[in-house]
């Protein structure tokens, strides 16, 4: 079976926190980020936001975005927080990424009851997942539709689509390579239609059939499994690779990441606030 992201789960009581306030403060030093915050403007009139090879960045799924890490780029649950969070972002000169799973069913998220039975499938392995039979674009193409909205309604720069791998793994349905790239095109068609820039979560095998596709790469561990030279198509095109290690210390994977220019660190597996650079 073909490895998958690694994340933390996301509590629904978490999810309550969504009308707090976030508090800020000083951080780490890191490079501005290219480009002006998009704040809620209309997706007709602003410009899509190409994030360089290099850039410094912070992922934070678990719970609400902690502001203090001073890096340019933020990648944050689109569900969980909310247009004041990415505005107060966007004022330090942040851009915001907008994280969604779009290749499983959550039964903790508010539109859970918007998939109908049929396109759900076996259990991935995290609690309350189900994998989605992709192949249905007629059944989730709305859906995801209206999750895209909420990330351009917030004022997200861009959208960080989770799980775009499910023809290597045991979905319970037959998914192949080509229902995964039909899938995985138009998932970065419904971002660049709201004027959000899209990265591909992983899926090493398809970057060449995807590099055109999308504007940037998120990869978790390919250190660890040797597969980092995997991702030079991104860097060699000027699109930057958000990587992760989660085992790997840094001592074992940051001169390479150096060397590939990818925009690497290590994070703890529940994606908290800690972080340790490259």
């Amino acid at each position: 079976m073909m490895r998958y992201r690694v994340r933390a789960i996301l509590l629904a009581g978490a999810l309550a926190l969504a009308g707090c306030s976030g508090t800020g403060g000083g951080g780490e030093g890191g490079p501005s980020a290219s480009g002006t915050p998009s704040g809620t403007a209309d997706s007709s009139t602003r410009a899509l936001w190409k994030p360089r090879p290099g850039l410094a960045w912070q992922w934070q799924l678990n719970s609400r975005v902690d502001p203090s890490v001073d890096v340019p780029v933020y990648d944050i649950d689109g569900f969980e927080n909310t247009a004041a969070d990415v505005a107060r972002l966007h004022r330090d000169g942040r851009k915001v990424i907008c994280y969604i799973n779009v290749g499983a069913w959550e039964d903790f998220r508010s539109d859970r009851d918007e998939f109908p039975t049929s396109v759900l499938g076996e259990r991935n392995g995290w609690a309350g997942e189900r994998w989605l039979d992709i192949r249905r674009l007629s059944v989730l193409r709305p859906i995801m539709e209206r999750r895209f909205d909420m990330c351009r309604d917030k004022g997200f720069d861009a959208v960080e689509p989770d799980l775009v791998e499910g023809y290597g793994n045991r979905t319970g349905f037959p998914l192949t390579a080509r229902d995964q790239l039909r899938y995985n095109r138009m998932i970065a068609a419904l971002a660049h239609e709201r004027g959000m820039s899209v990265g591909l979560k992983n899926d090493l095998p398809q970057i060449p059939d995807l590099l055109a596709d999308f504007d940037f790469a998120v990869n978790e561990e390919c250190a660890q499994y040797g597969e980092c030279a995997r991702l030079t198509p991104f860097v060699d095109a000027g699109k930057a690779v958000f990587h992760v290690e989660y085992a790997e210390p840094t001592s074992r994977f940051c001169a390479e990441s150096r060397r590939l220019k990818l925009s690497s660190m290590q994070k703890k597996l529940e994606l908290g606030v800690w972080r340790k650079p490259c």
